[in-house]
């Protein structure tokens, strides 16, 4: 049976479709958004810049007919242009590039500038009169740029954050006007219908840990009069206006400000009384606004159920209901058109890479527009399987993706990777194996390998329940969920239990961490980004309020907690060859978790590797450095499974 699985492997490696350096060829696409009138459509595609001293992506703005005839590329250059919007005549797409709001018309033309702001824009949104255009951003502060030149720039923790204002300009003046800002940071913002008004949204400062901590307010355009629409202990985000004017939806989480834990619903405020209420629960509770019906009655959002995303309605008053659940794969980026009639999406699956589809609400079937991807070779792309199995910790049920080794044969035993996600409350989804990732699925697959992708307790997508079940409990019910996992692929008879492999980011390299001090039934694991002391990791990363949320509490009241759910107190039990990735601008889990980590079995005689990348935050941004991750997990797996 081995000399026939060696053999195998060799003969798919002798002509490889999927590598690192193929699937960065796959290109991102983003932003499909439709016009006011729903004839057009507007997209992005972006493609990896490799050559000579290049890393970086591009992206491109691309309009296309909603019906999926035609398309062409409507950006070009050498900077990125993103977030594109529709003017209200549906003749004018705006759209981000260096730092500032440029616009170009459909039928033809060179792209112009639409904001000289003296600082960088943010984000921005157009009127509904077409007369207007708002914007976030912070001017730039001269005073620190003299301190960097002359080598004074020293600063004070937590002091004088950098928080973005709301500004406003008339789009045939060009002279941008503040109307909003104060001890705190702007973020979402829209107009109202009339196009008197804007509801934004703000946070104490533009910090990750003040993420949660986030109010609705709303100013008058005219006068500059800002009031509070909802400010309560709870989050307040993502205001949206009903098409009427009568309320203003937004996102809400009640009770103390919280990041994942406590649910979120959507809510009304109504602009006649100021009462706020809060619609029906969500499946996950955790919706994301999509935008109103045209006739004010209903709200549409988007939310993920599983391994894949759907389409929801929410009337004013009513029960929720399924507007758009596709058969397979994922939908993405969801948007809606002023008018309310088209949406725009994402789509893929584990077989088909991304592109742009547009679906029309009266016909509710998507339709193809962009051909960002229709080039991409489908030979090589081996089976994904829905799975469901027991934990052994308490009978939950508990559901992933596995990816088949290409040619899989019945019968035969193959060499299994287990793929942890990140979060921890994140999940995998039905996207392409084929697609430039930190975890080269398509690539494992096509060298013999199966890869297991397991959402434990603690993930989204589940349920409110479901997501807050490792609460106090890392490395408890969901490292149990992912061992039960393992044995039910060599239960049915794919996974072959000698030859495995974990390997996992950021939480997932948490977890990576804290298999390898449990078992050592794995014959290599890949930490990336990964915690492993979480005294240290609480005093030093952006987010500790995260991890307050989880162990119920700082590291000082409960030492004895952190330390038992530390992977880095375990390492004398670790055996298992462990690769260590991480960034080394990485402020969501700083490098030191992988420094402390690998020495400590660097120490004990345990075959170890640690690689760091420079300019590089909580995950690989440049293109080199991704196809250089990719390329190691390859590597990593095919020195120690033979």
């Amino acid at each position: 049976m081995f000399n026939k699985l060696v053999l195998f492997t060799a003969t798919v490696c002798a002509a490889a479709t999927w590598t690192p350096a193929s699937m960065m060829k796959v290109k991102p696409v983003a932003a499909v958004t439709p016009s006011p009138d729903g004839k057009l459509v507007v997209w992005t595609e972006s493609r990896a810049l490799m050559e000579g001293e290049k890393s970086e992506m591009l992206v491109q703005l691309w309009l296309g007919k909603t019906d999926g005839s035609s398309r062409f590329q409507l950006t070009s250059g050498d900077k990125s242009a993103t977030a594109p919007a529709w003017s209200p005549d549906s003749k004018t797409i705006y759209f981000l590039r260096g730092g500032q709001v440029e616009k170009i018309p459909v039928d033809g033309g060179e792209a112009e500038a639409a904001t000289k702001f003296a600082g960088s824009v943010q984000s921005f949104d157009l009127s509904p009169n077409g007369k207007w255009i708002a914007f976030t951003g912070r001017e730039t502060d001269k005073d620190d740029e003299a301190a960097r030149r002359e080598k004074r720039d020293f600063k004070v923790i937590d002091e004088n954050p950098k928080n973005a204002a709301l500004f406003v300009q008339l789009l045939s003046s060009g002279k941008p006007r503040k109307v909003a800002s104060g001890p705190w940071h702007v973020a979402n913002l829209d107009w109202s219908p009339d196009s008197a008004r804007i509801a934004f949204e703000t946070h104490p400062t533009p910090g990750a840990d003040d993420g949660p901590i986030a109010d609705v307010m709303e100013v008058e355009v005219e006068t500059g009069n800002v009031r509070a629409i909802a400010t309560t202990k709870g989050t307040e985000s993502s205001p949206r206006y009903s098409p009427d004017g009568k309320y203003i939806a937004f996102v809400h989480i009640a009770g103390e400000a919280a990041r994942v834990l406590r649910g979120s619903r959507v809510a009304l405020y109504t602009r006649a009384n100021g009462n706020v209420r809060d619609l029906p629960a969500s499946h996950d509770e955790s919706p994301q606004i999509v935008g109103w019906a045209k006739d004010s009655t209903r709200i549409y959002f988007a939310e993920s159920r599983g391994t894949r995303s759907e389409l929801y309605v929410a009337p004013v008053d009513g029960p929720i209901t399924t507007l758009y659940a596709p058969t397979s794969g994922t939908n993405t980026g969801v948007t809606l058109n002023a008018t309310a009639t088209h949406f725009g999406m994402v789509s893929q699956t584990p077989n088909e890479p991304a592109e742009a589809y547009v679906l029309d609400l009266a016909s509710n079937k998507p339709v193809r527009v962009s051909e960002a991807n229709t080039g991409i070779p489908r030979t090589g792309i081996a089976e994904t399987r829905l799975i469901k199995w027991k934990s052994s910790k308490d009978g939950k049920e508990i559901e992933g993706l596995l990816t088949l080794p290409l040619g899989y044969q019945a019968g035969r035993k193959y060499p299994l990777i287990l793929n942890i996600h990140g979060g921890p409350a994140g999940a995998f989804n039905e996207q392409f194996i084929g697609n430039a990732a930190i975890y080269p699925i398509a690539a494992f697959a096509e060298k013999g390998f199966a890869v297991l992708r397991p959402n434990p307790r603690g993930s989204s997508a589940y349920g409110r329940g479901f997501r807050n079940a490792n609460v106090n409990d890392w490395g408890g019910g969901d490292y149990l969920d992912l061992m039960s996992g393992v044995d039910e692929v060599i239960k049915q008879g794919i996974a072959d239990a000698d030859k495995l492999a974990v390997m996992g980011w950021s939480y997932g390299g948490y977890m990576t961490n804290w298999v390898i001090t449990q078992t050592s039934r794995f014959k290599c694991a890949a930490s990336g980004a990964g915690l492993s002391n979480m005294a240290s990791m609480w005093g030093t990363n952006d987010i500790p309020g995260l991890i307050d949320e989880y162990f119920t509490g700082p590291w000082y009241d409960q030492p004895q907690r952190y330390e038992n759910l530390s992977p880095l107190f375990h390492a004398k039990k670790v055996t298992t060859p462990t690769l260590f990735l991480h960034g080394e601008q990485d402020f969501r889990v700083p490098i030191t978790q992988a420094y402390e980590m690998h020495n400590a079995l660097e120490r004990r005689g345990v075959a170890t590797q640690m690689v760091a990348y420079p300019r590089t935050p909580h995950g690989p941004q440049e293109p080199k450095f991704l196809q250089d991750v990719m390329q190691r997990h390859l590597d990593w797996v095919d020195r120690y499974i033979q």
